[in-house]
């Protein structure tokens, strides 16, 4: 048995069933299916690595059906890692059953490569952004594709013309006085999706007098560990690692919970290769994600304080539970000027966003988001912020849907506007 899946199946039976995961996973809450929550995930994989269990639809939907949110681990007494054992078992299914040629394609060349990433979403940002996506949607034509995906073509509103780095040619990267020299690494969402928010953030970071750097890294390998592609994955990571090692900084900042929490993770991604080990902890040393950085460098307040909003705040999954952080980004809020922090309750259940799991399974996504949009109400809240694209297009999406008259920003733009006196928000 190779050392990963030796590794989970060791974890699985670590598992004595007792149930309290049920009160915390929200697609239990939702199917009320044994094999939705962690004691069933971990019980399938189990007899999947044993060869108890035959690979087939049946054993599909269940063991991809997971958010990896992580509410289960923290709430687990003997704390049963389930998140890796789901990713292993994921991983399994598919050196079984054997990878679909698309998700090949995806994680092992477009992702990898931010051109070629690019040039095969030219077509996708045409038909967004002329109504033609809308039209394949009302004639069912993107049934053809996903059952769900003509459902989930709403979610994303307009999609940028320009991604991140075709902007970053108008963008000044070194301050008038530069004090120190970070690397800032572009995760896929805002590169693609969100530009508007990196450039909040450089805008920022030079404003500190930080003299930044913006390698040609790719994806961080996130989105194909969680699918089970974990050679694809290891493979990113290296291609990172190489070129964020020979770096001569003394930071890496990223305002990607993702990514900032998946580049953290490189040493354990790469523990069975000895050559890349010392290599890899040395940049997970060097990651910081936003709020965890400036949190102690915070610009000094402006002479005039700005009028004041009322705002709350997102745990995405992969901040809170992934890297344990909560406090840093609520101290930012609350020393922010012109900032009436109120919080958010149930703050840190997952929004439903996990990556794609809004696009692969859009009905069970909707229920929670649905109750993450019932508790933002009860804030009164008129602005809210988080630090993850996927949670930042679910939100926006949700507030959309329920028609709240709230604004979702990410918080690297909040600080600019409220530190800076841009009228954005």
């Amino acid at each position: 048995m190779p050392t990963e899946l030796q590794t989970v199946y060791d974890e699985c039976s670590r598992c004595n069933r007792c149930g309290f995961c049920q009160a915390v996973c929200p697609i239990f809450d939702i199917t009320k299916d044994e094999r939705s929550v962690a004691r069933g995930h971990n019980f399938l994989v189990r007899n999947l690595i044993e060869g108890k269990l035959d690979v087939n639809s049946e054993l599909q939907s269940p063991l991809f059906e997971c958010l990896l949110c992580k509410a289960c681990v923290v709430n687990c007494f003997p704390g049963v890692e389930t998140h890796k054992i789901v990713a292993q078992g994921r991983a399994e299914y598919l050196r079984q059953a054997g990878e679909p040629k698309m998700m090949h394609f995806v994680f092992n060349k477009l992702l990898p490569d931010h051109n070629r990433m690019k040039k095969y979403l030219k077509p996708v940002v045409f038909g967004k952004n002329t109504g033609m996506s809308k039209l394949a949607r009302s004639l069912g034509v993107l049934k053809w594709f996903r059952r769900d995906l003509d459902k989930a073509e709403n979610i994303v509103e307009k999609l940028p013309t320009h991604t991140f780095r075709d902007r970053l040619k108008n963008i000044n990267l070194t301050p008038r006085n530069p004090t120190q020299k970070i690397a800032y690494f572009v995760g896929c969402g805002f590169n693609f999706v969100l530009p508007h928010y990196s450039e909040a953030t450089i805008d920022v970071l030079v404003r500190q007098g930080l003299q930044i750097t913006v390698p040609e890294t790719g994806c961080c390998g996130l989105p194909a560990y969680v699918y089970g592609d974990l050679e694809a994955a290891k493979k990113m990571a290296k291609k990172n690692i190489e070129l964020l090692d020979n770096l001569d900084v003394d930071t890496v900042i990223t305002e990607c919970a993702s990514c900032s929490s998946f580049l953290k993770e490189y040493t354990e991604l790469l523990a069975d290769d000895p050559d890349w080990t010392e290599k890899a902890s040395r940049v997970s040393r060097k990651i910081k994600g936003f709020s965890e950085y400036m949190v102690d460098n915070l610009p000094e307040a402006p002479a005039v304080s700005p009028d004041s909003l009322k705002v709350t705040y997102h745990d995405p999954c992969h901040m809170s539970r992934y890297q344990g952080i909560t406090q840093e980004p609520r101290q930012l809020l609350k020393q922010t000027p012109g900032v009436e922090f109120v919080e958010l309750p149930e703050a840190d259940l997952c929004c439903g966003a996990a990556g794609s799991y809004n696009i692969m399974h859009y009905d069970q996504s909707m229920v929670v988001l649905d109750r993450k949009m019932n508790n933002l109400q009860k804030t009164e809240a008129v602005v809210l912020t988080t630090e993850c694209p996927g949670c930042c297009i679910q939100l926006s999406y949700g507030v959309r849907k329920h028609n709240l008259p709230i604004k979702v920003v990410h918080i690297s733009e909040l600080i600019r506007d409220r530190f800076y006196g841009f009228q954005n928000i």
